[in-house]
């Protein structure tokens, strides 16, 4: 890897897009930080991000307990300049929200995928619901415009998330098969693996 502190590749930036449209959080004080914290089932795709940020990271990812039985397994970049201007467009008040310039590419989309898809027989949903609905629409309009994928929201109990419509859910999943690690391919259809 050619990255330097100074500067990230095209490949960070993309997985760095796809952890902050999933599980990825950033603080910021005077230069921000990328948080990656899943539960420790998912330690292989921790280990994943780690390997392609490890340059900016000084300590090892750890496993630590969490609220109730939950394990965790986490890391935590430094502060850095290169991350502040990723801060300042997902991040509004402290609050994560979806830039209106957001583009997405396979790989964001794979590694949104990893951390917040689900599935059903024929179809994907992407957990959204830490988004505003009109951000979330935004979402399914940009899949749509960028990729044809068409999407709707679909409500799961009280909350709204994306959902790929069966006709589309072949055409996401072949967008993204290359990237998605191979502990995370349970999350695609079976009917689309036939």
């Amino acid at each position: 890897m050619d990255n330097t502190v100074g500067s990230l590749t095209e490949e960070q930036k993309s997985i760095l897009v796809g952890c902050l449209l999933g599980d990825g959080a950033m603080r910021k004080k005077k230069n921000a930080l990328l948080e990656i914290n899943h539960c420790f089932a998912q330690k292989s795709l921790v280990d994943w991000k780690l390997s392609k940020f490890a340059r900016l990271v000084k300590t090892l990812p750890k496993k630590r307990n969490g609220n109730g039985r939950r394990v965790a397994y986490r890391f935590v970049t430094r502060s850095l300049p290169i991350l502040t201007p990723f801060y300042d467009w997902f991040f509004l008040n402290n609050k994560k929200i979806i830039p209106i310039d957001l583009k997405l590419d396979p790989l964001s989309m794979a590694v949104w995928f990893m951390d917040d898809g689900s599935k059903t027989y024929s179809s994907v949903y992407l957990n959204t619901q830490q988004f505003t609905l009109d951000e979330q629409l935004y979402l399914v309009g940009l899949l749509k415009k960028q990729f044809g994928i068409e999407s709707r929201l679909n409500k799961d109990k009280s909350y709204f998330r994306i959902r790929i419509l069966t006709k589309s859910s072949k055409k996401f999943i072949n967008l993204i098969e290359p990237y998605v690690l191979e502990e995370f391919r349970y999350k695609i259809p079976s009917s689309i693996l036939l």
